[in-house]
This record gives C-alpha cells, sequence and structure tokens, in this order.
C-alpha cells in the first residue's frame, strides 16, 4: 500500500520548478514519446484489422462461404436435405465457371464466366446490394452480368452487346475455330473489390456449359452458410456430409493472403512497439537526472525515518504515473485518429491531390478501421508494462543513495 505522506512527495517532486528545466523537458518528451507510440500503435492496429474485416466480408460477399467439387461422380442431390447440411446453410446453388475472352470494339481481354441458375443468381448478397444496377432476374441465354471495373475499362453500358470467344474449339471446313458468341449485357454489379468486378462476369449456367462443353455432372455446389465465422468447424461438417468430394472453403483459397496479413500485423506490433520502449528509457533518465536533483531532499526524507522502501515506492509511482498518464492520452490520440481517418485521408487527398490508398492495389475504395478493446488492452498492458520495468532501477538507485555522504555534500 502507498501511504498518505508517500502520495504527498511524489506529486510534490512531480511538480517542476524553475531549476527542474532540463529534467521538466526530458519528462514531457517522455510523456509524448509514449503518448505517440500508443496512438500510433493503436491506428495502425485498427486500420490493418478493418483492413482484415473488410477484405473478408469482400470476398466471402463475392464467393461461397464452402465449395464442394465432385472428383469423378456428380453431387448426389439427395446430400441437400441433410439434417445437418439445413441447420448450418443459409442457401445452396449449383455453379460453374471457365476463362474466355471478351471482345469489344477493338479493346479484348480474359475474363473468368461464372455460369448460375437465373433463379439462384438474384440470391447472391452481391446482387441485392443497392449499387448493383440492372435486372437481377435476367441471366437468361446470351444475357451477361459484368463489373463495374470492366464496364469502365471497355466502356460497356446496360444494353451493349459484347462478343465472348471459348478456348473450346468447333470443327469448321477450314478447320478447328474457336467458340465465340454474342451476348447483351443486362447488369453491372459493385462488389467492393476492383480485382473481382474487372475479371468476373455471370452468365446463365446453361449457357456456360454449352459455351465450354461441361456436363452436368460438372457442376459445383455452393454452399452459404448462417454463420461463417467459424469456417474451419463448419467445413469438416460438409466434408462428413460430402466425403465422396473436394470440399474447401473461402479461407482456403485466400490462405496465403490472409497469413501475409497477419505476419504483417504482428511484425507492425514488434516494430512500434520500439517506438514506446525507446519512449520509455527517457524516464530513466529523467528518473536519474530527478534523484541526482533531489538528493539532498531524499537526505533529509531518510534523516527524519522514512524507510528505503518508502524512498523506492516514491519515484517508482513517479515513472508509473507517467508512463500511465502518456498511455492513457495516447489511447485517447489512437481512438479518435483511428474513428476519423477516412476523413483525414479524404482531407489529405484533396489538399495535396495525391491518392493515399490507391483502390488497384488495395482492392478496397476506402481506408478502413477497427478499433479492437483486445487489441487497445493488449497494447496499454505493454506501455504500462515498459515503464513499470524501467522505473524500477532508478527507484532502487534512489533508495541505495548514502545518507551520511549526500548530507555532508549538500
Amino acid at each position: 500500500m502507498i501511504s498518505i505522506l508517500e502520495k504527498e512527495i511524489t506529486f510534490r517532486f512531480l511538480k517542476a520548478r524553475k531549476k527542474d528545466g532540463f529534467l521538466n523537458v526530458i519528462s514531457i518528451f517522455s510523456f509524448i514519446g509514449i503518448s505517440l507510440g500508443v496512438a500510433v500503435l493503436i491506428i495502425v492496429m485498427s486500420v490493418m484489422n478493418g483492413f482484415r474485416t473488410e477484405l473478408i466480408n469482400k470476398i466471402v460477399g463475392f464467393n461461397a462461404h464452402i465449395s464442394v467439387k465432385p472428383y469423378e461422380k456428380d453431387i448426389d442431390t439427395n446430400k441437400l436435405n441433410n439434417p445437418n447440411l439445413v441447420l448450418i446453410s443459409k442457401k445452396l446453388m449449383f455453379t460453374n465457371s471457365g476463362e474466355a475472352i471478351i471482345f469489344k470494339n477493338n479493346s479484348s481481354k480474359g475474363i473468368i464466366l461464372r455460369g448460375y441458375d437465373n433463379n439462384d443468381f438474384y440470391k447472391l448478397d452481391m446482387i441485392q446490394k443497392n449499387n448493383y444496377k440492372g435486372s437481377n432476374d435476367q441471366l437468361l441465354k446470351n444475357n451477361i452480368s459484368i463489373g463495374k471495373e470492366l464496364s469502365f475499362s471497355l466502356d460497356l453500358k446496360i444494353g451493349d452487346n459484347i462478343t465472348l470467344m471459348s478456348p473450346v474449339g468447333i470443327e469448321t471446313i477450314v478447320g478447328n475455330l474457336p467458340k465465340q458468341k454474342i451476348f447483351t449485357v443486362i447488369s453491372i454489379f459493385d462488389s467492393g473489390l476492383a480485382d473481382f468486378d474487372n475479371n468476373i462476369a455471370f452468365i446463365n449456367i446453361e449457357t456456360l456449359e454449352e459455351f465450354f462443353n461441361f456436363n452436368k455432372k460438372d457442376r459445383y455446389l455452393e454452399v452459404y452458410l448462417k454463420n461463417p465465422s467459424n469456417i474451419e468447424v463448419q467445413k469438416l461438417n460438409v466434408q462428413k456430409i460430402f466425403d465422396d468430394e473436394y470440399v474447401y472453403s473461402w479461407s482456403d483459397m485466400n490462405s496465403s493472403l490472409f497469413s501475409a496479413l497477419k505476419v504483417e500485423r504482428n511484425v507492425m506490433f514488434i516494430i512500434l512497439s520500439l517506438i514506446i520502449i525507446v519512449a520509455a528509457f527517457n524516464i530513466i533518465s529523467g528518473l536519474t537526472i530527478l534523484v541526482k536533483n533531489k538528493t539532498k531532499d531524499i537526505a533529509i526524507l531518510k534523516s527524519i525515518g522514512i524507510l528505503n522502501k518508502s524512498i523506492i515506492k516514491i519515484f517508482f509511482l513517479i515513472g508509473v504515473i507517467i508512463g500511465t498518464s502518456a498511455t492513457i492520452f495516447g489511447i485517447f490520440i489512437g481512438v479518435i485518429f483511428s474513428f476519423y481517418i477516412e476523413n483525414l485521408r479524404k482531407f489529405l487527398s484533396n489538399v495535396f491531390n495525391i491518392s493515399l490508398f490507391p483502390e488497384e492495389i488495395y482492392f478496397l475504395n476506402q481506408m478502413p478501421s477497427e478499433i479492437n478493446i483486445n487489441s487497445i488492452a493488449l497494447i496499454a498492458l505493454c506501455s504500462i508494462f515498459i515503464t513499470i520495468i524501467v522505473s524500477i532501477f532508478p527507484a532502487f538507485k534512489a533508495a541505495k543513495l548514502d545518507l551520511i555522504k549526500a548530507l555532508k555534500y549538500e
């Protein structure tokens, strides 16, 4: 416990006097350094958490949570009524995909075509968004739905006709020629991921099978879950039902990306923690100088009966107060910046006419931020722990001060 006398002395020592000007500067720099370190850590962690969450939401919104692909035999439709599957799934739909080349005027581009039944297409979450333009129930023969970025790059709008070329050839009197079809653009979607919008388009599944010479048994099943967060457990449940098929999740398809994000987040945490450590070492300097300046005071306190453990508590408390108050202030600054970071990005982009968060590089059209209480708590604990560690040495040094020498030279 800390006595009232120890508290009074601690707060008296914290009040800088004119002759302690340099000490005051060191204390201010310690406070600012720790505050900035904590704030930057919170901002970076919030942006990276937000980026990961937004990316997951975009990917999950565009792709099935779990996909089931047949090996040799087609998928047994009787398994779709399995009680365990019905319990965890929100919707089930069959699909297939293939690569083709799209032609428009003098432009061409390789794209991935996904095929859906017209009754399944409008059930996709992405199609039900407000930024979807066009018809969502007309994915019939020779109709196509394209992404916003693809419509920009090829200057396409709803109602335009485009030519698609399949890698599958057809025999003619002049030899084997690639199969071609003319499609009409019936809608334009915006998934929020520029890479998807620029490289994927939707057509009717029967048209796709005819275009690529696929068999109906080649179709694979897409499973959309009621709760996609615990994906690994859900995947195992689906694998038990479809034990003869290949089952994979959105997490498996993007495992390298999210592993890289996780590693980057951990490395950034370690690197930015060094800011706090460097700033915390200023506390050692400040407390050491404070001990030097307060030699006479310490000697007087000892001479009137103040114990060594009380001296340790006083100087230890000074370091902890500086570190804790700086940590709290840093949390406040970091949380405020995290809340308004997108507004700040827009302001800086407009003022300096630069792109601080290019969509074509980062996949997202705005800077995301997600404040995680656990991350803030971890940062605060690390900061205070570092402060406690660096406050121990000066506190013990003050307690070891020789009373006789201090009174003799002061």
